[in-house]
């Protein structure tokens, strides 16, 4: 299936070249482990914390930094997806799904805070705010976040040992 997992900067000195790779990598793996069947588009920026805490108070009213940012274009329900609910762009023949922004400043300072490296919390990052995009969340009720959680371990092990994520 041909996802289209379209990846910008803000800046081009923000390093990590190897940041697309693994984007693409966790961005399919979600697709893939929530059964998504059709070709979906999901716009990513990679920028730095100043940008992003920019873009955290212009769209929800936050002044400070965080290590990403979900933009849904539509309303789906966790495990639920159907592309109705999205519609077709019929230019890319794809279910635009939504735009995602990840502070790579961010990325790395968590990834060595919490001692498993910038890959990991990379891929971790994109797998989070893609299921948001699919319409998981964590913020208000806690069986909403047990679910994005234990989806987010089982795609986190998907990718880290390259085997079927079971539910």
């Amino acid at each position: 299936m041909r996802h289209q997992i379209t990846i910008t900067r803000t800046r081009r000195d923000l390093g990590y070249s190897d940041a697309w790779r693994l984007i693409r990598r966790a961005v399919r793996a979600a697709l893939e482990a929530e059964n998504i069947s059709e070709p979906c588009a999901v716009d990513v920026t990679l920028t730095n914390n100043e940008h992003i805490k920019t873009i955290n108070k212009e769209f929800r009213n936050v002044d400070s930094a965080t290590d990403v940012l979900s933009f849904p274009l539509c309303e789906l329900k966790p495990g639920a997806f159907d592309p109705d609910d999205c519609g077709w762009d019929p230019d890319t023949e794809t279910v635009p799904l939504g735009d995602v922004v990840i502070s790579l400043e961010r990325c790395a300072a968590q990834g060595e805070e919490f001692g498993h490296g910038f890959e990991h919390e990379l891929m971790y990052l994109t797998v989070h705010s893609v299921l948001h995009l699919l319409g998981y969340d964590h913020v208000d009720e806690a069986e909403q976040k047990a679910q994005m959680r234990a989806r987010e371990k089982c795609i986190m092990a998907v990718l880290e040992a390259d085997a079927a994520c079971e539910e």
